[in-house]
C-alpha cells in the first residue's frame, strides 16, 4: 500500500511568487496519482500550510484552501503544518507509522522548500520515498529558473 503526500497545493501559494512551472500539468498528474493510490487501497494525505496572520495561507482564508482543480475526497487525510517540514510538530509521522505504507510518494509545491524538507524528513525516518518527478513545482527563483531548480533536486534526491 502506498501513501501519497500532496504538499501545500493551496490557493494562497498559487498566487504568491509568480507563475509556477507547468502548474496545470502538475495538477493533472497529482489527480491521476491520487486516483491510482486510492484504487490500490492507499492513503491520500493533503499537507496544508497554515500561515500567520496576513500571510497568503492564513488559516480560514481563501488562500488556505487547496487548489479547486485538485480532486480531494472525503476520506482523504489532511495534515496542517506551520513549518517547511510536514513532519515537524504535526501528526504526519504517527499517521504514517500507523498506516505502514510500502512507499511514500511526494508531490506538491515548492520543490526547493516544503517538498524538499518533507522528502528529506521522510527518508530520515526510514520511509521508502518516491518523488513524483513531474508532480511538483515552484516559481522561477531570482538566481535560477524553476526547471533548473527541479533538475537539481532530482539529482540530490536520487542519493537519499
Amino acid at each position: 500500500m502506498d501513501a501519497i503526500l500532496i504538499v501545500d497545493m493551496q490557493v494562497g501559494l498559487h498566487d504568491d511568487g509568480g507563475p509556477k512551472h507547468d502548474l496545470d500539468g502538475v495538477v493533472e498528474r497529482i489527480n491521476r496519482l491520487n486516483e491510482h493510490v486510492r484504487g490500490g487501497g492507499g492513503a491520500v494525505i493533503w499537507i496544508r500550510h497554515c500561515g500567520k496572520s496576513g500571510e497568503p495561507t492564513e488559516r480560514n482564508t481563501a488562500g488556505w484552501a487547496f487548489l479547486p482543480e485538485l480532486q480531494q475526497h472525503m476520506d482523504d487525510l489532511v495534515v496542517d503544518k506551520t513549518l517547511n517540514d510536514a513532519f515537524a510538530g504535526t501528526a504526519l509521522g504517527p499517521t504514517l507509522d500507523r498506516l505502514k505504507p510500502d512507499r511514500v510518494l511526494v508531490t506538491g509545491w515548492a520543490t526547493d522548500f516544503c517538498v524538499d524538507a518533507t522528502v528529506r524528513s521522510a527518508a530520515s525516518r526510514g520511509h521508502r520515498v518516491i518523488v513524483a518527478a513531474d508532480a511538483h513545482t515552484l516559481a522561477d527563483r531570482p538566481h535560477l529558473p524553476a526547471l533548473k531548480v527541479i533538475e537539481h533536486h532530482h539529482y540530490v534526491w536520487q542519493g537519499l
